[in-house]
This record gives C-alpha cells, structure tokens and sequence, in this order.
C-alpha cells in the first residue's frame, strides 16, 4: 500500500517553473547613452593613432635605412660613404618633418644649430662631430674611426630620428 501511495504522490508532483531569461538588453536609456559614449571615444582614439602612425611613417624609414648604413660604418672600405650617408639620412628626415623653406638651407652652425633645437633627450653633442669633424676628413682618416665612435654616432641618429620634436 505504501508504494502505490509513494507512485501516486510521485506522479502528481510537476515539474518545477523556471522564469523567463533575463534579458542583455539595458533597461534604461542610460545605458545605452553610455555605450554609445564609449564607442565614439574609442574611434576616436583609433584614428588619432592611425594619423599618428601615418603621420610617423617617415621615422619607420629612416630607422630603415639607418640600419643599412649602420652595416657600411662596421666596415673600414665602406665607412666613408657610410659617415656621409648618416648626415645625409638626418637631412632627409628633417625635410620630411618640417617645411622645406626651414631646413633645406640649413648647413653648417645652422644645421647644428637646428638639431639642438629640436633634439629630444642631448644627443646633439655627437651629431655635432659627425657634421663637423668627421663628413670632411679624407677616407684614410675616416677608414681609421674607432668601431664605437661609428656605434655612437649612429645611436645619436637613431635617439635623434625616434625622439626629435615636431611642433603641431
């Protein structure tokens, strides 16, 4: 008896109710405003780094050919061309990041001059020799540079291009 009474109340029993799922939706309009808020502030810093990033495609350049002729200063036969390349290379960055009437005149004190100006963290003492001293020394002399002055002068050139200021 007392297992057709066990069988009964186990087949009256129901099945339990679950709720409805609650929904991702937002409630309030807030919400919303707020989500909408933090998807424009995020566009927007995506494209400020976009044009930043396009705007510093010159640097990437540099930095590029830096590394070419960073391999000509290791050997004493190229080392000459080298040297000149470096002050080459520099000239070339600072057409791209200013006005051509501003810097393509530039020689000289001047041009020393300008890259103190616009020199981010003082290592313009080094490009100084470079475009002082070692651009008008004959092959010979030039051929003879210690490894690390060449090490150095292209370190300066590279602080120089990743870290010279650009007004806005």
């Amino acid at each position: 008896m007392e297992s057709t009474a066990a069988e009964a109340a186990l087949l009256s029993l129901l099945d339990i109710a679950t709720p409805e799922p609650v929904s991702w939706m937002p409630q309030t309009w807030g919400w919303a405003v707020l989500v909408g808020a933090i998807l424009v502030m995020l566009a927007l810093a995506g494209l400020r780094w976009l044009l930043h990033y396009r705007a510093d495609a010159y640097r990437r350049e540099a930095l590029a050919l830096l590394v070419v002729i960073e391999e000509r200063l290791r050997r004493p036969e190229t080392r000459r061309d080298g040297i000149l390349e470096l002050g080459e290379i520099l000239k070339r960055t600072a057409l791209a990041a200013w006005p051509r009437r501003e810097v393509a005149s530039l020689s000289g004190d001047g041009w020393v001059r300008f890259l103190e100006t616009h020199d981010g963290d003082g290592t313009a003492d080094t490009l100084k020799r470079l475009l002082d001293d070692f651009e008008y020394h004959g092959a010979e002399i030039v051929a003879d540079l210690p490894s690390n002055v060449c090490g150095d002068l292209v370190a300066a050139a590279r602080d120089w291009i990743e870290r010279h200021h650009v007004p806005a």
